[in-house]
């Protein structure tokens, strides 16, 4: 189910997720860290996170392996202050209306197009409406995931101004073969699958992965069927050199049953989306970079449905799209002299697509209606500068100017310190723009369109504190922030009529904290705690978001349990004074369990909800009661 779970976990006698996450974010770790506890999100290398003014959580492989869901977004609600994703159902997102999926992140929207999802550092969203699509982003495909806080505008243009969800694909890092499977099966006739092989030969990795998910849903007309594939190959030309493909095929088919007190028939969506991306890497003693160009596609067929409760028949259309988004982007490290890195890097993205009506039935039938037929393009230049100033603080600067071929030119500033203190301790102050050109939607279909729309943007004032206590088994920090937007885009009456016009702004502040405490080698204990307040509120974006977790482990069993309460989610705002505000409070309580039966076979169990809790998160969508999933885990390697 999409919504927040507990998946606190303790292996080996090293705590996974929150301590591990939390470990990143003060900066701090022990000199023994691993690779994968540094970031490279806020920055365009490898880089020990205390250096930057950035927050950035970190959810790792074990994490996205131990939840047993696939899509990647239910673990984000739980683990990341000041995240929220809508949920409707026990699996599917889906688009268009009553969709979903919605990331929300200190009230700034990504289906506004504010937030950006990354693969690998590569944007994600649609060419045409500009917004990511929740059901591309699965488990099968992460390594990590890396979630940045606020803007990143700088090193990744437009649609970065809230932050961004950057997906770092899988790797092979040992010599041999590996296989992996994964059944789950569940509540409302849901079933989860997926197969793995991953292969390391001397300079030569690869990693292919499918996937089948299918549920009937726990309303009458809300099915849910995916297909999913991906692979990826590398190679190490020498020791300096590396080259790397993938390629990533999502394919879905949805239905949503309208809202409760007015159902809908034939409300069927039929999505594939897909990703390629190749890239050249270099990395040399002081200076490193990458070369990679990308390329996403969309196809869509949406039938949106009619109400016979309210004397509708059945529409005489569907509605299809294409959209595409291409790519190219350079980047270069440079160590210029001690304590210092430079990184320059250049993007020049080329988007859009076609969307028409075609008729299926009456007089029109055959018949093609043209809506919209646009591409775009964005190049821009970036430099981003780092400096260490003695062993205690460090300062970053960055500049992008970017350009847009319809909506002008953007200077897009930031600059931050970062302090290591005495006990363990780290203090880190921020300023950063973001900015959002307006979207092919906003500016050229339906009745509210204006393509004299200008850029959105924002700025994002920051402080943050962390701490490591108790030989690094306590670590707990918190983050106050400050965000003023203006010219954001909004739908107005102008000479009466209805349009998209640059009116809006946003004020908005918070507070968020968390904590991880390694109680033992068997017991481990979470929490995260996030305040928001927005002068305009919005849909998605809870005024308090709270979990509390805690996990046992030991010899072949693990279990974890959390609760999460949410108040002051809004399902409704007012829009230009007009409407109602109505808004849900809740508790969810949830448990899993895994036992290790044999070295390679591995079950599971998992239940959500355990309350049954009544609550909507999308506004005469109510979410299922309690639900249970559980299955098996097998793996060979060679």
């Amino acid at each position: 189910m999409k919504r927040p779970f507990a998946i606190s976990l303790l292996a080996g006698g090293m705590l996974y997720s929150p301590f591990a996450a939390a470990q990143i974010e003060t900066g701090n770790a022990p000199k023994d860290r691993s690779l994968d506890e540094v970031v490279v999100t806020g920055t365009r290398n490898e880089t020990d996170a205390a250096q930057l003014p950035a927050t950035v959580s970190v959810i790792d492989r074990k994490q996205i392996e131990q939840a047993n869901t696939p899509s990647l977004l239910p673990i984000l609600t739980e683990q990341v202050p000041g995240l929220f994703v809508s949920s409707r159902g026990i699996m599917g997102y889906g688009v268009s209306g009553g969709a979903a999926g919605e990331i929300n992140l200190r009230g700034i929207s990504g289906s506004s197009g504010r937030l950006m999802v990354l693969i690998d550092g590569h944007p994600q969203y649609m060419g045409l409406m500009g917004h990511p699509i929740a059901d591309a982003y699965q488990s099968l495909m992460a390594e990590k995931v890396e979630i940045l806080r606020g803007p990143a505008s700088v090193l990744y243009g437009s649609n970065a101004m809230g932050g961004v969800i950057n997906i770092i694909t899988r790797k092979m890092q040992t010599e041999g073969i590996s296989t992996h499977a994964h059944v789950g099966y569940g509540s409302y006739n849901t079933l989860q699958t997926e197969a793995t092989n991953r292969i390391r030969k001397g300079r030569f990795t690869s990693i292919v992965s499918g996937s089948y998910n299918r549920t009937d849903g726990h309303r009458a007309d809300m099915g849910f069927e995916q297909y999913g594939g991906y692979a990826k190959l590398g190679y190490e030309l020498s020791s300096k050199w590396k080259a790397e493909a993938d390629v990533n095929i999502t394919h879905f088919n949805a239905s949503q049953p309208g809202e409760v007190s007015q159902p809908l028939l034939d409300a069927d969506q039929n999505i594939t989306r897909g990703m390629t991306s190749f890239a050249l890497e270099n990395h040399y003693e002081k200076t490193s970079g990458r070369l990679s160009f990308f390329y996403n596609w969309g196809r869509h067929k949406i039938n949106d449905g009619y109400a016979p409760s309210e004397g509708e028949s059945p529409l005489p259309y569907r509605f299809h799209s294409r959209d595409n988004m291409m790519g190219v982007s350079w980047y270069q490290n440079a160590q210029l002299f001690r304590g210092n890195l430079l990184t320059a890097g250049i993007d020049w993205y080329h988007f859009g697509g076609e969307a028409w009506n075609k008729f299926v039935e009456g007089p029109q039938k055959g018949e093609r209606k043209d809506i919209v037929d646009k591409q775009q393009n964005e190049i821009a230049g970036y430099i981003d500068f780092r400096q260490r100033i003695g062993s205690w603080m460090t300062w970053n600067a960055g500049l992008r100017i970017d350009h847009h071929s319809q909506a002008g030119t953007e200077w897009i500033p930031q600059t931050g310190l970062a302090f290591q203190i005495p006990r363990n301790a780290e203090i880190k102050l921020t300023a950063s723009k973001g900015f959002r050109y307006p979207l092919i939607r906003e500016m050229f279909m339906w009745g509210t369109a204006n393509p004299d729309l200008k850029a959105e943007s924002m700025w994002n004032y920051e402080l943050a504190f962390n701490q490591r206590l108790l030989d690094n088994r306590l670590s707990y920090g918190f983050n106050l922030f400050y965000i003023n937007g203006k010219n954001m885009i909004t739908t107005a009456s102008i000479d009466h009529r209805m349009m998209n016009v640059n009116t809006g702004k946003i004020k908005n502040a918070g507070f968020e904290t968390q904590m991880a405490y390694r109680i033992s080698k068997t017991w481990s204990a979470d929490a995260n705690y996030s305040y928001l307040h927005m002068e305009h509120p919005v849909v998605t974006a809870p005024e308090n978001k709270l979990y509390v977790g805690i996990s046992f482990s030991k010899k072949k069993w693990l279990l974890s349990s959390g609760v999460q309460y949410i108040q002051g989610l809004y399902t409704n705002v007012k829009v230009n004074g007009k409407g109602d505000e109505t808004s849900e409070n809740f508790v969810l309580w949830n448990i899993r369990g895994m036992f290790q039966a044999t070295r390679n076979l591995a079950l599971w169990l998992r239940g959500e909800n355990l309350l049954a809790q009544r609550y909507e998160i999308i506004s005469g969508y109510p979410m299922p009661k309690a639900t249970f999933m559980g299955g098996v885990n097998g793996s060979v390697d060679f």
